[in-house]
């Protein structure tokens, strides 16, 4: 284990130092502020899992089995998740990582790089499934009034299943990267895992899992009963977990054992089998991994066309948006993200067309026109999530190529305008159609239709601004997947004011939209103090989202402009002086 230490030290130590460097009140600050979110996250997690499980334990006769199958269930996606983070998280650290080359340059073998890497891979793709599953599993014990000792087992259940979980993920990497190269299977690998959960979200939710809650909808009870009692195959390590945990909440101690016992030994097995196919196998498909990525499919050029739509532009501001649109279509990993988007679009569309409106004791014009109203913030809320995976790593997608766009006859605002441009239009077209056709389906009033469309196309420019300045004022070049970057502290930061940007909207509109809707529903005039109260709120919300637009594009730039001109960037010479030094290089050559 020598040679596995001395590989696991530079991460360990990394650790350690980062509270010792020149930025350690800026570390400092982002922790505690990504400590509180998370808090805040399990913390909310532990209440709706504690008020649900408390609901199932006062319905007598088939609570407890409605607890333990949304237990299986808890346990089935926490595998499917762990898997599929693992699949991801061992492609990079086996085969695509950028320190590889170093390490097979040192005198150790490959079992013991892959042994040392298949450890982070454990601890990166398993420790936050592991934190958040804490709050679900206390909120059973609680509930079902559970001894310590049910806690003592259940946290080595969950860490031997993140050990089987990282075992099958590093297993089916290494098979796969001896017939693909790496940078393909990626690319597959998140194909085919976003095509998967399109079709699991589409499909639980045409199935109408709301129905399942209410009985009467089987033929008998026990049928109903039988279908929630559905065992899981005894060689899945999701039903040894699950068996130890609920053997562990009813008392039963030595079945729990068992079951625990099982985990132990098939994570074990799992890392045994997977250290034997390292030694075979592992260092032939990092050597294949060194090839280039091929692309999944041959199609033309999507830029083609576009510098004769963008003529007006000066030419640096025209091949700017021309690359951006080009590095956008080009990048297949983007592709299933759009698929993704579909099918969540048409899932937010036929939730409406489902709603049970004429079954409700409240008026049915009173909540349509509520739902309306309230849908401009959900709207809200998905373009910003659309944007976070989108717009924010917009800048930090230049990568370590950033230095030309600063020795570029272009400036930085422009190189920030034309970002925002480039995916305002297209954010701004679809918000609109989600809240036109939702309305649609709603059959609001004119008076809301018309208010919806104008504060989603006032609220989507400043969405965007956030993203773009955000990104400019985080940016992460050196990342080697900037998509990842919204997870940061400026991603962390960016949706946390977007929700507040998109929350004060809605509460400046709230109040005269209620003054107005319930006047025309009653056939009453406003009166001048209630059309002073609708323009003042409505002005300063169209002040608000004026200023969200302003002043994030102003922040980032600033922040940008700082960072590039080497001012908070320790001792890395800055782009702008890389490009000068390239000029007086070629300056002294003609000479």
């Amino acid at each position: 284990m020598n040679g596995v230490l001395a590989l696991l030290k530079p991460r360990l130590w990394s650790f350690r130092n980062g509270g010792l460097s020149r930025r350690a009140k800026d570390h400092r600050a982002r922790l505690c502020f990504f400590s509180l979110v998370g808090l805040g996250f399990w913390l909310g997690i532990f209440v709706i899992f504690h008020r649900v499980l408390a609901y199932f334990k006062r319905v007598e006769g088939f609570g407890d089995i409605l607890a333990f199958k949304l237990m299986s269930m808890v346990v089935m996606t926490f595998f499917a998740l762990l898997i599929f983070s693992g699949v991801i998280v061992a492609l990079s650290k086996l085969y695509l990582s950028r320190d590889l080359p170093l390490v097979h340059s040192l005198p150790v073998t490959p079992g013991e790089i892959f042994l040392a890497r298949w450890l982070e891979v454990l601890m990166d793709s398993s420790w936050m499934v592991g934190l958040f599953s804490l709050p679900i599993f206390i909120s059973y014990g609680l509930v079902f009034e559970a001894g310590p000792a049910f806690y003592l087992l259940t946290l080595p259940a969950i860490a031997f299943l993140c050990v089987a979980a990282s075992g099958l993920s590093s297993l089916a990497v290494i098979g796969a990267a001896t017939i693909l190269p790496a940078g393909r299977i990626r690319t597959l690998a998140v194909f085919f895992g976003v095509v998967l959960v399109l079709f699991v979200i589409v499909a639980v939710r045409l199935l109408r899992p709301e129905q399942l809650m209410n009985p009467e909808t089987f033929q008998s009870v026990a049928f109903y009963l039988q279908s929630l009692e559905t065992p899981g195959s005894p060689l899945m390590p999701t039903t040894w977990t699950y068996d130890g945990i609920r053997a562990a909440l009813a008392g039963r101690w030595g079945e729990a054992a068992f079951h625990l016992s099982l985990s132990f030994t098939g994570g074990l097995s799992l890392l045994a089998v997977n250290l034997m196919a390292a030694e075979k196998w592992y260092f032939r498909g990092y050597s294949r991994a060194q090839t280039a990525p091929t692309r999944l499919t041959a199609v033309p050029d999507p830029g083609r066309g576009w510098s004769e739509r963008l003529s007006f532009l000066s030419p640096p501001v025209r091949a700017l948006a021309v690359k951006e649109i080009k590095s956008f279509f080009r990048d297949q990993t983007q592709w299933p993200q759009l698929f993704l988007l579909l099918a969540l679009i048409v899932v937010y569309l036929y939730n409406f067309s489902a709603l049970p409106l004429d079954r409700t004791p409240i008026r049915t014009v009173y909540l349509q026109n509520l739902l309306g109203f309230l849908n401009m913030g959900l709207a809200g809320f998905v373009l910003t999530a659309i944007a976070a995976r989108f717009v924010y790593p917009a800048v930090s997608m230049e990568g370590q190529a950033f230095w030309i766009i600063r020795t570029s006859p272009v400036a930085l605002r422009t190189f920030l305008a034309v970002k925002f441009f480039v995916y305002f239009l297209p954010l701004l077209f679809l918000s609109e159609l989600l809240i036109v056709v939702s309305n649609l389906l709603l059959e609001v009033t004119p008076f809301m239709m018309a208010l919806s469309v104008t504060t989603v196309f006032f609220m989507t420019p400043g969405i965007v601004a956030l993203g773009i300045g955000f990104g400019a004022a985080y940016p992460d070049f050196a990342s080697e997947n900037p998509t990842q970057s919204v997870t940061s502290f400026g991603g962390l930061l960016y949706m946390t004011i977007c929700a507040g940007f998109i929350a004060l909207i809605i509460v400046l509109e709230a109040g005269p939209v209620y003054a107005v809707f319930m006047a025309g529903l009653r056939g009453q005039v406003l009166t001048a103090p209630q059309w002073l109260w609708l323009v003042g709120s409505l002005g300063l919300a169209l002040a608000v989202c004026a200023l969200a637009v302003a002043a994030p594009l102003r922040f980032g730039l600033r922040r940008l402009s700082m960072s590039s001109n080497g001012r908070g960037e320790g001792d890395r010479p800055s782009a702008a002086s890389r490009g000068r030094r390239g000029q007086g290089g070629n300056t002294r050559d003609k000479r």
